[in-house]
């Protein structure tokens, strides 16, 4: 398995702009389909969501209570034990998220409070069809339980046999969640977006997805939030002379296997560590499960890159701002401080993507596409809102009265400029 390499020096500024350049949104053509589904499902409601799902597949219906404790009742015990163990980490990561109220007086008489207030019914995609996500449950719904959310929502698709995983369901009954739909693809979106006769809307919709999911999502973004566009899944490893080829190669491979889309980096100081990472690649893929689909991946989106020293490494992993970022340094702990764009930064030989993905209690719910630059992890703050409130008394106001009526007189905003004054000229009537 012989993978891409490029020597980072050797390129030129434009090549080198190329070479990170990707995007989590979805081509113009899946953006335009999707928006007509979106629309249709506003227009139409159920009927159109029964005929998209007739044409695509996903079903559309609510899932029961009674299903749902059915199959938290019959899963196993190790999963379910791994299961409470994974939202209990969560749930303890996220307790420590919650925001804090501020209040800051910028003038005696003024004061200006911003207070946290948790949304009050949101929604969250499943992807599912192919395979099961029950990690995804978690990661979606126990934020917004610590959050304290109202009415928590799922929407999943059915797979080709008509029905929703067990495991998923479950996942969703060990965490109370309020509504679970059997609903796929953007008209899962828009039904979370827009309602219908059945499906009541929320206020925000969170959660990874096809690129048809992503597309809706961008599509209903104004008639309620969203946590952000999420692409392909992908991985950039950061090692150097002192790594082990075979971690780097499973590494590697862990986030690859999600997709033939998912783009696997391998950014070194050592030309012979690349040798090494192929060999072991080409030793374990025959093996592994997804093998076709890590084929896929490796082949277009698999990459050496060579770089001269240390600081062209983490310049470039910054450039790239991948959603899994390993680090297999020297000094991996020093080497971690020095990036600042990343989903998720994996320290070490110890800290496998794999146990972040299921049990360490950090997001996995995380930035791609190079939108690590703008966006973070999933988080408790996106299950909530900021309210702004202003105390003015008499003195405070006429404190900045000046500053008011000079910039709304500059402005050209007359009303602005009396909103101030006709509280003065009250005193003397």
């Amino acid at each position: 398995m012989k993978l891409r390499r490029v020597h980072l020096a050797e390129l030129s500024r434009a090549e080198r702009a190329a070479l990170v350049r990707r995007r989590a949104v979805p081509d113009p053509e899946i953006r335009a389909a999707a928006a007509r589904i979106c629309d249709d499902v506003a227009s139409h409601g159920d009927e159109a969501i029964r005929r998209l799902a007739a044409e695509h597949g996903g079903g559309f219906r609510r899932v029961a209570a009674e299903e749902l404790n059915d199959a938290l009742g019959a899963l196993d015990t190790d999963i379910r034990e791994a299961l409470e163990r994974a939202a209990a980490h969560i749930e303890r990561v996220h307790q420590a998220q919650l925001p804090n109220d501020t209040e800051v007086v910028t003038v005696p008489g003024v004061t200006v409070r911003r207070r946290w207030r948790p949304l009050r019914r949101i929604g969250a995609y499943v992807p599912g069809g192919k395979a099961s996500y029950p990690s995804t449950v978690l990661m979606t719904t126990v934020p917004a339980r610590v959050a304290g959310v109202n009415e928590v929502v799922v929407t999943t698709p059915e797979g080709p046999d008509g029905r929703i995983p067990e495991v998923v369901l479950a996942a969703c009954a060990l965490v109370g969640v309020d509504e679970v739909w059997a609903i796929g693809g953007a008209q899962a979106i828009a039904a979370l977006a827009y309602g219908t006769e059945t499906v009541r809307p929320v206020d925000k919709i969170v959660g990874p997805g096809s690129p048809w999911v992503t597309a809706a999502k961008l599509a209903v973004f104004g008639v309620c939030g969203i946590d952000l566009p999420a692409g392909p899944s992908e991985a950039l490893v950061l090692a150097d002379g002192s790594a082990d080829p075979r971690l780097v190669a499973v590494d590697l491979l862990c986030q690859a296997e999600h997709g033939p889309d998912s783009p696997a980096v391998l950014v070194t100081t050592d030309p012979e560590l690349a040798d090494r990472v192929e060999g072991e690649i080409a030793r374990l893929l025959p093996d592994l499960e997804r093998r076709d689909i890590l084929a896929a991946a490796l082949e277009d989106h698999g990459m050496v890159v060579i770089v001269d020293d240390r600081e062209s490494g983490l310049a470039f992993a910054d450039d790239y701002a991948a959603e899994h970022v390993s680090i297999h340094t020297e000094d991996p702990e020093r080497d971690a401080k020095a990036i600042s764009a990343a989903g998720s930064v994996y320290v070490g030989r110890w800290a496998p993507e794999s146990a972040g993905d299921y049990a360490t209690g950090a997001n996995h719910v995380l930035p791609t596409g190079g939108l690590a630059h703008a966006y973070g992890p999933l988080s408790v703050a996106d299950f909530g809102s900021w309210r702004q409130e202003q105390h003015l008394t008499r003195d405070g106001l006429a404190e900045l009265r000046p500053v008011v009526e000079t910039l709304a007189t500059a402005e050209g905003f007359g009303a602005h400029r009396l909103a101030v004054e006709a509280r003065f000229d009250q005193e003397v009537r």
